[in-house]
């Protein structure tokens, strides 16, 4: 088994930063990508970004401005999502996600995931 830990969510103002990290524990070895999703207040859960273990790098939704990046340590099994320029819009609870398997296109919905983490909000005020 995969346990997902996150944190570095909070209250932000537009336009300001904020840096989450992901840390798995368990059977971390094993990953082969890491992801963060986003859901906001009756919506459905969102893929943000996503990053892989087994050298197909980093990739991101259609629909991601250049605000996210995402970066990683793959002898940790750590990712971290930084947030610039934060909208309200980007309020939500935000989720890392892990899959412990090969994948033949780039995971990027829910089903595609097989751990997740508790999520932690960020809210952006306006």
């Amino acid at each position: 088994q995969v346990q997902l830990v996150e944190s570095g969510g909070g209250l932000v103002q537009a336009g300001g930063s904020l840096r989450l990290s992901c840390a798995a524990t368990g059977r971390a070895f094993s990953l082969y990508y890491m992801a963060w999703f986003r859901q906001a207040p009756g919506k459905e859960r969102e893929f943000v970004i996503g990053i892989s273990w087994n050298g197909r790098g980093t990739y991101y939704a259609d629909s991601l401005e250049d605000r996210f990046t995402i970066s990683g340590d793959n002898a940790k099994k750590t990712v971290h999502l930084q947030m610039n320029s934060l909208k309200p819009e980007d309020t939500a609870v935000y989720y890392c996600a892990a899959r412990g398997a090969s994948f033949g296109s780039l995971p990027k919905t829910v089903n595609d995931f097989n751990y997740w983490g508790q999520g932690t909000q960020v809210t952006v005020s306006s």
